[in-house]
Formats: structure tokens, C-alpha cells, sequence
């Protein structure tokens, strides 16, 4: 499938539980095989789940397994925090 054919179907995607919205995005962040368009076009996508899933408690309940991806959004999540 051509790399435009691919983002206008993520970015069409119906809504999803914000749960959801960040495992699909975390995903095509992690695998090597998304292209690097995709990859750019997910992080703000998964960033925008931060707030919900910290209103929802899941990051005290559960540990991202991927250093990079944590320590990542460790950063995120200090930098909505101070924005408070």
C-alpha cells in the first residue's frame, strides 16, 4: 500500500477509546517497519492520549516495557504536569 494511502487510512480511522487510541499508536511508533512518515504522523496522535490515560490512572497502574518510548513520555507527561 503507498505511504499516502496508508496515513489518510490511519487518519480516518473511526474514534477510539483513548486505551485504544494509544496501544495503535505506541504500535506503529515501536515496529521497525513503519515508515518514518507514519511514525511522525502517530506521535502527536499518541502524545494527545497522555492526559486522558493519566486522568485514568493507567500509567500508575502499568509500565511501558520500551525504555525509549518511557523514558519519552515520562518527559511528555513532566512537561503536561508543570503546564498545569
Amino acid at each position: 500500500m503507498p505511504m499516502i494511502e496508508l496515513l489518510s487510512t490511519i487518519t480516518s480511522m473511526p474514534a477510539a477509546s483513548p486505551v485504544e487510541a494509544f496501544i495503535a499508536c505506541a504500535h506503529q511508533v515501536l515496529d521497525p517497519a513503519t515508515p518514518e512518515a507514519v511514525r511522525q504522523a502517530m506521535e502527536p496522535r499518541l502524545l494527545a492520549q497522555l492526559p486522558a490515560l493519566r486522568a485514568l490512572g493507567v500509567f500508575e497502574l502499568f509500565e511501558l516495557r520500551d525504555p525509549a518510548l518511557r523514558v519519552w513520555l515520562r518527559d511528555e507527561m513532566a512537561l503536561l504536569v508543570a503546564q498545569e
